[in-house]
């Protein structure tokens, strides 16, 4: 096994031609719905720390039942606080996506944090999953690490959207993502505002002029999906398993409740 050479699964699902790589948030702390999420036929899941209860070890967890299922594991961290983007990327995580990132120099920091040296100033933690529990050759871990794994910048704000085409061509950035719900709401403005859709359009051109892929967050719609694909994004995410889940329930109980005694 220490031979083995690994890839990316969000990185090769960005590659394919045929279809938008389609994702999700997963908010739920408990691994069935990691399960569902890849029965579903998502490429890949975001697992959110930033807006959920979820712990480290249900994460952890979360990380496994995707990677064995097919998944590309990303997670979004609350902010590089802590060491937790060094625990996550150790837990086997194939990416990090931080919010609210508004400067290149913050851009830089995470970079930093995800990269091994000279790159950066991620710690060597080869026993963990990340290096298959010894099992990986140090070459090959340290290869992943610098190659594969990806930085998803969120962009959530106006300074955020001006600087997007220096943030998206940091070493070590791989990837945006449109925070529209953070950026319109810090401008006062709805989704659908001209002034938004602009913005965002810019994101997408600066991201694309520096070489890297871009995405969005959206609904559980093929309309949703198409809107995504008509603006330029490369990637798009559909709804979350709570809602997902919710709105299943709520559809079985409409139906049921059409029937009358």
């Amino acid at each position: 096994m220490s031979a083995m050479r690994r890839r990316s699964l969000f990185r090769a699902a960005l590659a394919r031609e045929d279809a938008l790589p389609l994702g999700t948030w997963v908010k739920l702390p408990a691994v069935e719905s990691m399960e569902l999420v890849a029965l579903a036929g998502f490429d890949f899941a975001v697992i959110d720390l930033e807006h959920s209860a979820m712990d480290l070890e249900t994460m952890h967890r979360h990380i496994g039942i995707a990677l064995l299922t097919g998944v590309a594991p990303i997670v979004r961290v609350p902010s590089l606080d802590g060491g937790i983007v060094q625990r996550v990327l150790d837990a086997g995580a194939e990416g990090i996506m931080l919010p609210h990132v508004d400067t290149v120099e913050h851009a830089r920091a995470a970079a930093s944090a995800v990269r091994f040296a000279p790159r950066g100033s991620r710690g060597v933690g080869s026993t963990s999953r990340a290096g298959a529990w010894g099992a990986l050759s140090r070459e090959e871990y340290l290869r992943y690490g610098n190659e594969e794994v990806v930085l998803i910048p969120q962009i959530e704000s106006a300074d955020a959207a001006s600087a997007a085409g220096a943030i998206a061509a940091v070493d070590g950035v791989d990837a945006l993502l449109v925070g529209a719900a953070d950026l319109s709401t810090s401008l006062g403005r709805s989704e659908t505002d001209a002034t938004v859709v602009d913005l965002v359009s810019g994101v997408v051109r600066a991201a694309h002029a520096a070489g890297v892929a871009i995405g969005n967050a959206g609904g559980a719609t093929a309309t949703s999906v198409e809107s995504a694909v008509r603006t330029g994004f490369d990637f798009t995410m559909m709804s979350n398993d709570a809602s997902l889940l919710g709105a299943a329930a709520k559809a079985a109980v409409d139906a049921g409740r059409t029937v009358r005694r």
